[in-house]
């Protein structure tokens, strides 16, 4: 996807830890965010990153995975559904 901003995916990707963490500069975090503002690919990355980082850490609760999305997120990363 081509964009308007300086900042492409890559970039925007690579630092999206530390842009979640509030480690980066006011300059690059607004960089980020027109980015993300402005890209739909981005915006589902920086969305589910955010939700797998607080299923993380939300304190003694197991999340249990319907079948079928189990089953997707495997498939994936080509993982055997017996390994818990």
């Amino acid at each position: 996807m081509k964009h308007e901003n300086p900042m492409d995916c890559e970039n925007a990707v690579k630092n999206l830890n530390a842009y979640i963490d509030n480690e980066l500069d006011i300059e690059h975090c607004s960089e980020i965010e027109d980015h993300i503002q402005n890209c739909p690919n981005c915006q589902v990355v920086i969305n589910t990153l955010k939700k797998t980082i607080d299923i993380y850490r939300t304190d003694g609760q197991k999340t249990h995975l319907p079948s079928d999305v189990r089953k997707r997120l495997y498939a994936c990363f080509d993982l055997d559904e017996t390994i818990e």
